[in-house]
């Protein structure tokens, strides 16, 4: 099977990658984006001003890889349907409407969230709210919810994150009997990498 390349594109400016996404944001998939750092002297843009355009129109960034101590490409593309969407790109969205930004198909990426769930699925878990069964499974063991209690806001936020993805019930169930065991034993869930504790 042959293997599609993806393209490479290096923006100069915010105006450039909006001129590039007004013209291939209905027919690619996907670009990779070059993006200098300001030790460089190059002319690039930010990886923040990249997301507000590609918000704009529906698509949003992923991987991200180095390339050399002086740049780094980015993986952008179309939005998937069940994409979630974060409590900073929301606010972003706001912003970008406010000020006229926003395209139909940014638009419509919006709508379809908002119809599916996608839109709001990770609103409880940016606010830390620990839902009812990860709760009642933590009470048991309070050994267990004191150390749960004193994670950092990221780690509690991937645990929560990790729980509310979870597309089947048994899923959902067995994930938390991990996170319910690893805080037992004062340590984190498996996924979450590079940790000791």
């Amino acid at each position: 099977m042959e293997e599609k390349t993806v393209e490479t594109f290096c923006p100069q400016s915010p105006q450039h990658w909006r001129d590039w996404l007004h013209e291939h944001h209905t027919t690619q998939q996907s670009v990779w984006l070059l993006f200098y750092k300001k030790k460089s002297g190059l002319p690039t843009l930010t990886w923040s001003e990249a997301v507000d355009e590609a918000l704009c129109f529906g698509w949003i960034d992923s991987v991200r890889k180095p390339v050399s101590d002086e740049a780094f490409l980015q993986f952008f593309s179309r939005r998937k349907a069940r994409s979630t969407w974060s409590k900073v790109n929301k606010e972003k969205i706001r912003v970008l409407t406010e000020q006229g930004l926003m395209m139909p198909a940014g638009f419509q990426s919006i709508e379809i969230a908002r119809q599916n769930g996608s839109w709001t699925v990770l609103d409880e878990v940016e606010e830390g709210i620990i839902p009812e069964d990860l709760r009642i499974a933590l009470e048991v063991k309070p050994r267990a919810f004191a150390y749960f209690l004193q994670l950092s806001k990221t780690d509690t936020r991937n645990i929560l994150q990790w729980l509310v993805l979870a597309r089947r019930a048994e899923t959902r169930q067995s994930r938390i009997a991990e996170v319910v065991e690893r805080a037992d034993q004062q340590r984190k869930p498996k996924f979450i990498q590079g940790t000791k504790k």
